[in-house]
């Protein structure tokens, strides 16, 4: 590599909702990550790649760190705070539209810990006048010595070329990991099942986001270069089920096609997407299906 080139990996954290994942997507220019309004959409540590001449960064989109209600919750918290140590630069990213509350003290506080270099980043300033930025970074600067603050919007690409050149400032001299063409380190089976989640997650009522996992059972490339995937969305219970169905199966066909769009984007090939739904009671407790569905 030439002189001066830097490489190093970067945890994204904050509450669940502050746009991790959408900043994540804006900064490597790819969907990688499903982006949702419902609370703690992202389950699982998420490795994505930026490479630029002079660097490369590795970012590390990870579930929101919250209280946690059952088993699932316990595993998405323990995978935020572990990747803490791992990294050499913290994005602590939350929203300015909301008030400082327990939810950022609790991560504070597990910063404080940490003794890794921290960056603030203000996120969704498009949702607030300017003048209520400067006190917005003041509340979080008066209880946290932050190596840089940088606000922006994640949705509208506001000042993400700061924050890059802002991570640069803190990394070292370092190797090129990945290959330049590679944006992350998720299998396109996972990213596929994730965007089926996705619509769900879109598509259905308070009571069902949580309570959705899909399993990717087949994923096969026909003779006419077509894809065939079979999935198959768990629920916790019948009611449910009938939820995600909907009536005549109409809710279900929308989510598959939903799907499909993005999948076919995300493959570059045809999809045929063939969807079930069936119910796994109490789910999100249970060792052997969290294991199952990938949740070590």
């Amino acid at each position: 590599m030439e002189k001066g080139y830097k490489s190093g990996f970067v945890a994204v954290i904050g509450r669940p909702n502050v746009g991790k994942s959408t900043l994540i997507n804006s900064l490597i220019g790819q969907k990688i990550a499903i982006m949702s309004d419902k609370p703690q959409t992202t389950r699982n540590k998420i490795l994505c790649v930026l490479s630029q001449p002079d660097a490369q960064i590795i970012f590390i989109d990870t579930p929101g760190i919250h209280k946690p209600k059952h088993k699932l919750g316990e595993y998405m918290v323990s995978a935020a705070e572990n990747t803490l140590k791992e990294v050499d630069v913290i994005l602590f990213v939350v929203d300015a539209s909301e008030d400082l509350g327990a939810g950022e003290m609790y991560i504070l506080e597990r910063l404080r810990n940490t003794k890794k270099p921290v960056v603030l980043v203000v996120n969704k300033i498009d949702k607030i006048d300017k003048q209520q930025i400067l006190p917005t970074i003041s509340r979080y600067a008066d209880r946290y010595n932050f190596i840089g603050v940088v606000p922006i919007s994640a949705k509208q690409n506001t000042n993400l070329d700061y924050l890059v050149d802002e991570i640069k400032k803190h990394l070292e001299e370092g190797p090129q990991y990945y290959p330049n063409d590679m944006v992350t380190d998720q299998p396109e089976r996972l990213i596929a099942a994730e965007l089926i989640r996705e619509k769900v997650l879109h598509l259905t009522r308070e009571e069902i986001p949580h309570a959705i996992a899909v399993d990717l059972e087949e994923m096969s490339r026909r003779e006419n270069d077509d894809v065939y995937i079979r999935a198959t969305i768990y629920v916790e219970r019948d009611s449910q089920k009938g939820i995600v169905i909907g009536a005549r199966g109409a809710l279900l066909k929308e989510i598959g096609a939903l799907a499909r769009t993005d999948i076919e984007h995300l493959l570059g090939s045809k999809v045929y997407l063939d969807l079930w739904v069936k119910v796994k009671k109490d789910w999100r407790n249970r060792d052997g299906i969290l294991r199952g569905l990938g949740y070590e």
